[in-house]
């Protein structure tokens, strides 16, 4: 069974909590504040690994969750940071984030790594709070929550050359001869229902991948047929072979044919008729083949587009078609699937909540005042409330973004009840 489109959830690590401690020194308050900080949370990283076809591991696991750091100790200890969950993907994977469906990270390369949840850092111990006027403070942070998010993972193969055309005009015939690839054959429509590869070699011993993809309909652009599943697969190939079946067996009209998949992959992608593009006037050993290769020509009208009348039964003409298509891969650079960012711009995903509010304010069913926002909650999040100076901290903090102003805007009075996700406090003028 083929995988290529999988929704999972990662979780960065969350920080260490930072620990309130003192050591026993001769006057000192409290003998000295001596609590050390928390470790960072471990990171999730997808690495690429060659070996891997499908995504079918994501079928049974789809939790990831990297270990939290370790808490700070005493005597200044800083907590150990949780190491990073390492998580295998095959070759030709592009993870978006399932609610934006911004492109994270588009893997190819084996080895490639990227962060998809990093790990939150690690909480300070009440040594980082000392000041000449506070010589012994009991405050320190809680670990910062790791980044957790939906993302989608969509596998579109890696091959060097791509058949395209419409089912059943021998696309998986023409790549079982010319490879070691054993795809499903029959005369029915939609066949392959899975892209299938194979390793194909030149009598000059010029080697390239070659994919046998998923047959397109019109309205494929639209999702029709097995639409977004085979265009997807189409994207990573640098050389088009568009199989076109001359026989007219099936009562369509060839060059109809051509027009309709051509303006497919334009619809779909204009990006995709920037790659060269070679015909393939397949089953020429059937009777009408020779007249309908003539007519053909006649209505494209063009001598630049180079046309190989063959026979994948018979392999007549298979050598001139495989030469040509080796010479264009020579020449032919990778075309990015995206546009490239920075090392700059990449890291921005891990800031994009900064572009929203800090917080807002909403209304429960009983009237109380409903807090919500990353800023606000990864805050509160890191409050150790078990200790007075930490919660006068928050309070400071609230203040300062602007909570208490907003909350007598939308009408709070002495009393009246505020939410911040399950813990309830008044507010007090």
């Amino acid at each position: 069974m083929f995988v290529d489109h999988v929704k999972v959830y990662v979780k960065g690590g969350d920080g260490g909590d930072g620990m309130v401690a003192f050591r026993r020194e001769k006057y000192v308050a409290y003998g000295g504040p001596a609590g050390g900080d928390g470790g960072k949370g471990g990171d999730v990283v997808f690495i690429v690994d060659e070996g891997l076809r499908t995504l079918m591991d994501f079928r049974y696991q789809r939790h990831f969750k990297a270990p939290r750091g370790e808490h700070g100790g005493s005597k200044n200890k800083h907590g150990r940071g949780g190491e990073d969950m390492v998580v295998k993907v095959p070759p030709g994977t592009v993870v978006k984030n399932a609610e934006t469906d911004e492109v994270i990270a588009d893997l190819v390369e084996h080895g490639q790594t990227a962060v998809i949840a990093k790990g939150g850092r690690g909480g300070r111990g009440n040594s980082r709070f000392a000041t000449p006027q506070n010589s012994a403070p009991e405050l320190s942070e809680k670990g910062e929550p790791g980044v957790e998010r939906e993302i989608v993972l969509e596998l579109k193969v890696l091959a060097d050359a791509g058949l395209v055309g419409f089912p059943s005009v021998g696309k998986s015939t023409l790549l079982s001869v010319v490879s070691a690839a054993k795809p499903k054959i029959a005369d029915y429509h939609f066949t392959t229902l899975v892209p299938n590869l194979g390793m194909v070699e030149t009598v000059d011993n010029r080697t390239f991948v070659l994919a046998d993809l998923p047959g397109l309909i019109e309205g494929a652009h639209e999702g029709v047929g097995l639409g977004h599943q085979f265009l997807r697969h189409i994207e990573r190939t640098r050389v088009i072979i568009h199989v076109i079946d001359m026989s007219g067996l099936e009562g369509r009209d060839p060059y109809e044919d051509y027009t309709t998949i051509n303006a497919e992959l334009e619809q779909y992608n204009l990006r995709l008729m920037e790659r060269p593009q070679v015909i393939v006037a397949n089953k020429m050993d059937m009777p009408d083949s020779e007249e309908n290769l003539q007519l053909f020509k006649e209505k494209l009208n063009d001598e630049s587009i180079r046309i190989f009348p063959i026979s994948a039964i018979t392999r007549q003409g298979l050598d001139d078609l495989l030469f040509a298509v080796a010479d264009l891969l020579e020449t032919t650079p990778e075309f990015p699937m995206y546009e490239e960012h920075d090392e700059e711009e990449h890291s921005v995903m891990y800031k994009h909540e900064s572009e929203t509010p800090d917080f807002k304010i909403t209304r429960d069913d009983d009237g109380a005042y409903v807090l919500s926002g990353y800023t606000l909650e990864r805050l509160f999040k890191m409050t150790d409330f078990n200790f007075d100076q930490s919660v006068r901290k928050f309070a400071r903090q609230m203040r300062g973004m602007g909570v208490d102003d907003a909350l007598r805007e939308r009408g709070a009075q002495d009393g009246d009840i505020v939410r911040i996700l399950d813990f309830e406090f008044e507010f007090i003028e």
